[in-house]
Parts: C-alpha cells; structure tokens; sequence
C-alpha cells in the first residue's frame, strides 16, 4: 500500500481511539461537533470579536456555559445556560446532536440543559455580534433557538425584555446562581423590580405605595415589551423611558440587574477596559427591599456608601451574606412575663408586613397589643395621622427592610428582651459596611470533588495502555504495508483499493458471481455492466473496465462519490426494473402517468442532493435515461458517476474541465461553447430526459408541420415541444389541446393530469433554456414538483 493510504488509516485509529478529541471550530458548531470544558480554547467567537461563548468557571472544578464580554479588563458574563446547575470541570460538554438538539451534558452524560429543537435540517450554532448566540439552519433562513429568548442578569442592545423573559439577579459577584432579585413585567402590564427570597416577597420599585401614573407609566400597553438601543436609550411599553449619561453610538453597553438589587446601566470604557455606570435606577439603595436581611437597619451616606448593622439583641447570621439578615443572640419565650420591654427608634421605617393596624390609639394601648399578639408582633411603628387628627399604631410581624433617614415621620418602638435598650447609635462592633464592589465569596450550593489520587493513577495507567496498544497496531500495520508493498499485485486479479472503504473482490470471485460476464445489463463510458449473484445471494451490478486507463480513473471516481455519499438513492445495486430508457422503449413497460411523474420528481431529488446536500458536492455530468435506474416499484435512483466532478461546498458555477463530459444530445451548450462548467449542466440534462417522457420520443431529429403547412425538421425533442408551445400561444389558445400533441401515446388518453403535465414541461423548458442563468437549480425543480 502506497505512503498516502498509510497515513489516511492512521489518522482514522488515532480518532477512534481518542473520543475525547474535541471538534472544536471558532466561528459556529455544526451538527455532530461539540464544545469541551477541559479545553480553555474550545469556544465560539463572534465576528467582531467583542463576545465569547464557552465555558466559564464560578467555583472550585465547577462550570457554567456562558457568553462573555471579552474586551472588558476581566470577563464580564451576559448569559448563562446552566447557572443554577454548574457541570464539573471533566468530560462535560456543550454538543450539537445529529439530531439538532444542542445539549449540555455533565460528567457521566448526564443532560443539565438542552435548547429542545429537533430538526432534520442542517443547523449551526453560531455566535453573533451582538452578543446572541443563535442555533438556526445553515442557510440562515430560520431561528430555532436563541439566547435573546432567554436573559439571565443582563440585557444587551437589541435585545428584548418580554413578559416571558425578565432578568434575575446573581446572589454575589462571585455567585452566578439565581438571586433574589427579579425585573419583570406585572399583571398591570408595569415594569418593576421585586425581591423575592424563600419566605417572603415585595415590590420595591417603583415605589409600590405609588400609582403608575404618578411615576410616568401607564398600564394601557398591553405588548409587555422593553429594548436597549446601541445608543444607550430604554424605551418600554409602559412609557419608561431613560437613557446613559453618555448616549452616543461607540460604546459598548449593558443593562444589569445587580446582585445588590439595583438596576444598572453600563458602558465600557475602552482605554481603560473597565464599565462605568451611567445609569441607575435607585440612587438611595436603603430603599432596596431585603438587602440587609431581616432584624437589621440600613443605612446610608454619600460618602461611605451603605452600611448594615444588626438591632442591638441579634447578630449576623453571615458574615459574607447580609441577605440571610440577623438572628436573636438569646431566645426567649413569648409566654414568659415580664421579660420583654419596648425600646424607640426615632426616624425610622420597617416597610411593609403589617400585621394588624389599630386606629386612634395611645402609646400604652400599642404597647398591650404588642404583647398580646406575642411572637406575631415584633414592634410597631406610632405615627400621628393628619387624616384623623390622631395616633395609629402599625404591628409589625416581620422586621424587615429597616431604614433610617431624617426625613420619616413617626416612630419604632421595638420589642427586645429586658437586658437590651435601643438608640440610632451603631457600635463599631455592630456595624459593617456593606460594600458590592468587591468579591463576596460565597459558597456554591453544587460542588465537585476532585478526583482521587488513586483515581488519576489509574486514568494515568488506562491511557500508557492505550497508547501502547496505538503503538503496537501502528507497528503492525506498517510491517503489513511493507510486506505488501514489496509486492507487484495484479489489479485485475486482486481488485480495487478506493478511500470509502468499500468491499473488495478478487477477480475469480467477480467471475463465479457473473457465471463468467455472461449477463450484460448495461454499458457505460467506462466499461460494460453485468448482473452477479454473491456469496451471501445479494444481486449486485458489476461493472468490468476497459482496457483503457480512462476506465479505472472513473471507477474509482464513482465508488468514491458512493462510499463519501448518505443516501440510498446513490447506492449501486441491482435494478430489477433496468433503466428509464429501457421502459421507454418497451411497449410491455408501459409506464403510466403517476409512475414517470414519480420517477421524474425522484431524479430531481437525487440530482438536488448531489448538488447541494450531498457530504461532498458533486455533478452528475452525464445525466440520460440510461443512467436512471428503476427499482421493482419503479422508484427511480441516479447511477453512473463515472463523469462526475466533486464541488467546493457553496460553489456552483465555473468549474473547470480538462475535457468534453457527457452525452450527445443531452449536453448543455457550455461544453460546445468552452465556458465554465456550472452544476446546471445537470439541469439541462434533467430537462431533456424529463421531456422524453412526456413524449416519449427520443433524442433525433423530429420532423414536424410549420404554419404554411410544409414540414420542418426540429433539431431534437426540446425544439419541437417549445415550437408546439409557441404554436398555441400564439393561436391563444386557451385550453390545453397543445398537450395532447406531444403526450406519448402510450399514455391512454383520459388517464393523465393536464394541468399536472402541463407544469412538469413548463419546468422541463426552463431547464433547456440556453442561458444557464434562466435554468433553476435542481431544488427549486423539486419544490415546484412537490406542490402540484
């Protein structure tokens, strides 16, 4: 065996025997490829290079696939898949199935998020400029899944913010997994901010004691729709409108809902590769619901920014996570009389969970309430009411949301037990500045452990095997190859060797299987075809070569294209039926209607599909009625590649040719006129045969009568249809009688379909036209032909 076809079997074992060999590629994934978490190259870039989609580290061995800003100083994340279910840092992958599923699986092939879109077409995943990773078919036509659909935390410009789709908060800057905080589109249609945590929920913003036209929004739009523009401007269906300090076009922008539960706006500075906010939506963050937890007070100044403290009788539950808020140091129980006393805090603000509210009140009646409600009341706030020109009492049942400004009305008087008394003044030792800038570093709630020492001892000890085993066959086999190759084989008697791999056969066993060449069903521009039987009784079509050199090089062609080739259109076997000019021709054949416009529709397919689907691109070159096989129920498969020419993918047109390819009378007028070759020299073709069976005449001069009555001679079956229809337009005619002219008489009358024949010459007529750029492509064929 020669040194290329060594090499070609040794590429082939070493992906064998490495599944782990990642098919990657930069610009998109096609079906079959994967992405693969234990190499850091392995990731989609989007043609300006702004974005990148891969795998993304939030923990010890723990990922996330994501799309990130990559021109920011450190990674800045827009989108995640799996952010509540981070996959371990081996063996997980994000794959683009066969089947047109894009799937993340974790390690042991578990599925932890799938996009859910079967289809049978030919799909990419590809990342766009705008930073949306988008799963459509390759020709662009349809979007069948993308991440726009699907925010996390950030909305990008373009992107839409829908009733279906709001951003939720990461819990830290360090922890991607859901947080507490939601931006969403409400039953009244108002866009608003919600803290939601796993007891209790409120809205905060806008202020939820305020009506929607008393902030500038309206409920009448019931589209539930939001978008960021390039230049920096939100526009939403409930007439919010803002826009950044620095709208212009250039900068890149975000809208982020921050783990602090404030929303954000964005651009990133280029010089310095760092984001400034020219945007927000709370400028007193105090008024963000939750964010120093329950049983805490908040507090904030310009200059030290927020700081959270626990009440005096509580502390911190953690440390690194205010969200969890504060618990009582000492637990006393409610029934105990006399342990508890009331405590004011002046200018201060727990909002909302009201658990009963008494009008008309003193402060001792407060007081006795309280107590009575025991666990259910952990202070109240007293306040005068201008309304009824007296004191209401507000019992809280939750402590939450504490906030201390001047500018409040009324006071708190809480309920601790006697040891602790209450002031606005926050001990050094109870107050921590609650800063979002920096790195919390919070445990995930999934984490992996990694593999054992004894555990990579024994990967270690797998893979020396594995690539002793490697070493050992490749030594074996190159000893084969040379052994082989210090011999002069006869071609004829040991066969053909191709690159599909396909079976090969000793010349005596060909000869035992066509009982010695004796039954010729066919002859082609490379040798004749006989009909064999093998050993294991299938009925093959065997074709033996000239002796010309022409002979071998078109056979290899042809079991190559077959071998590279999916479908079973293109598979050589043997036809029971002979080919389509053999039932022309055979007055016992007879074919019907339905069956030549099945056969003519089944060409067009195979012909389609060697030019535009097929793994490889080919033209036929030399499509006839002879190379048009018919099965026993007369389904029609296209044989002969002896001729053909393979195709760069996407290129149609002007390919080049050392020689004429073809056949007399069905070649198309470049081949005579010396011009690039397009694959629409297979459509000239497919026209002249389509026009043989509806005429059932073949490819000689026709004669014919002229207007005058004299006859004329028409250089082939295309020229005389086109004449007969030229004839009735010009007669305006207005029925079909012109059909009836050229319809091969072996059709019974009345048992045809006008108007169906009628479409099927039209299209054959346009596949003759002598401009190749008039013809259609075989595809556009087959969609006319399946809608009638």
């Amino acid at each position: 065996m020669d040194t290329p076809s060594f090499f070609l079997l040794l590429i082939f074992l070493l992906q064998v025997l490495c599944p782990y060999c990642s098919s990657r590629t930069s610009d998109y994934l096609i079906k079959g490829s994967f992405l693969s978490v234990e190499k850091p190259s392995d990731v989609l870039v989007s043609a300006n290079d702004d974005f990148s989609a891969g795998f993304f580290c939030v923990g010890e061995n723990a990922f996330v696939f994501a799309v990130w800003f990559t021109k920011s100083s450190s990674p800045t994340t827009v989108w995640m898949a799996n952010r509540d279910q981070p996959v371990n840092g081996k063996a997980s992958r994000l794959s683009l199935l066969e089947s047109g599923n894009l799937v993340l699986s974790d390690a042991g092939r578990a599925t932890v998020w799938t996009s859910a879109t079967a289809t049978p077409s030919s799909v990419q995943l590809e990342l766009l400029d705008t930073g949306n990773l988008v799963l459509r078919t390759s020709n662009i036509a349809v979007c069948l899944w993308q991440s726009f659909d699907s925010p996390t935390d950030t909305l990008l410009p373009q992107q839409f913010l829908t009733e279906n789709a709001g951003l939720i908060s990461s819990k830290s800057r360090s922890n991607h997994s859901s947080g507490y905080y939601k931006l969403y589109f409400d039953n009244d249609n108002i866009l608003r901010l919600l803290y939601k945590s796993p007891n209790l929920s409120s809205v905060y913003w806008p202020e939820p004691w305020l009506l929607p036209w008393d902030v500038g929004r309206t409920s009448y739009n019931i589209s539930k729709m939001a978008v960021l523009n390039s230049t920096g401007h939100f526009k939403s269906s409930d007439n919010l409108r803002f826009q950044a300090a620095d709208c212009e076009e250039g900068p890149k922008r975000r809208l982020t809902l921050d783990p602090d539960g404030n929303i954000r706006l964005y651009s990133l500075e280029e010089s310095e590769k760092t984001w400034v906010v020219t945007w927000q939506a709370i400028s007193d963050p105090c008024r963000i619901h939750g964010i120093c937890g329950a049983n805490s007070l908040c507090n904030y100044d310009h200059i030290l920014g927020r700081t959270c403290s626990c009440l005096q009788g509580y502390k911190i539950k953690n440390p690194n996570d205010w969200s969890g808020g504060c618990e009582p140091e000492v637990k006393i129980s409610c029934n105990s009389s006399g342990q508890f006393h009331f405590s004011k805090l002046a200018n201060v603000e727990f909002f909302g969970y009201d658990k009963k509210y008494f009008g008309n009140s003193t402060l001792q009646d407060c007081e006795e309430q309280c107590l009575k409600m025991c666990d259910n009341c952990k202070g109240f706030r007293f306040k005068f009411s201008n309304k009824t020109s007296a004191y209401a009492c507000y019992c809280k049942s939750f402590l939450l949301n504490g906030h201390h400004k001047p500018s409040f009305d009324g006071d708190m008087y809480l309920k601790p037990p006697k040891p602790y008394s209450f002031t606005n003044k926050k001990s050094g030792r109870e107050s921590l500045i609650l800063d979002c800038r920096g790195e919390l570093h919070v445990a995930l709630n999934r984490t992996y452990q990694k593999p054992h020492e004894k555990k990579s001892l024994k990967f270690f000890l797998w893979l020396a095997i594995a690539v002793g085993g490697v070493e050992l066959t490749c030594g074996f086999l190159s000893w084969c190859f040379l052994f082989w190759a210090r011999k002069d084989p006869d071609i004829a008697a040991q066969g053909y060797s191709t690159y599909a791999g396909s079976r090969k056969f000793t010349y005596a066993e060909l000869n035992k299987a066509t009982r010695g060449f004796r039954e010729e069903i066919g002859k082609g521009a490379g040798g004749v075809v006989y009909k064999g039987i093998l050993s294991d009784h299938r009925v093959a079509a065997i074709k033996r070569l000239n002796k010309a050199g022409q002979g071998e090089a078109e056979f290899l062609v042809e079991v190559s294209f077959i071998g590279r080739g999916k479908t079973q259109t293109l598979v050589y076997e043997y036809m029971e039926r002979g080919s389509l000019a053999d039932n022309l021709c055979s007055a016992a054949a007879a074919l019907n209607w339905e069956k030549r416009f099945e056969i003519a529709l089944g060409t067009a397919k195979g012909l389609a599909y060697l030019h535009e689907e097929c793994l490889e691109w080919i033209m036929h070159c030399d499509i006839k009625p002879q190379n048009i096989l018919l099965d026993s129920n007369y389904r029609a498969k296209v044989a002969d590649f002896g001729l053909s020419k393979l195709l760069s993918r996407g290129n149609l047109n002007n390919i080049t040719f050392s020689r004429i390819r073809g056949t007399r009378g069905y070649m198309a007028p470049e081949w005579v006129h010396k011009l690039g070759i397009p694959s629409k020299v297979d459509v000239h073709s497919y026209g002249i045969v389509v026009l043989e069976m509806v005429t059932g005449r073949g490819q000689t001069n026709i004669l014919g009568a002229n207007i005058n009555g004299g006859m004329i001679e028409y250089e082939g079956v295309a020229a005389w249809v086109r004449d007969k229809v030229s004839k009735a337009s010009l007669e305006r005619k207005s029925d079909n009688s012109w059909i009836e002219e050229i319809v091969d008489p072996m059709m019974m009358a009345g048992k045809y379909d006008l108007a169906r024949i009628e479409v099927l010459v039209r299209v054959a007529l346009q596949c003759v036209e002598e401009d190749k750029e008039e013809r259609p492509t075989m595809s556009q064929v087959v969609e006319i032909l399946c809608a009638v």
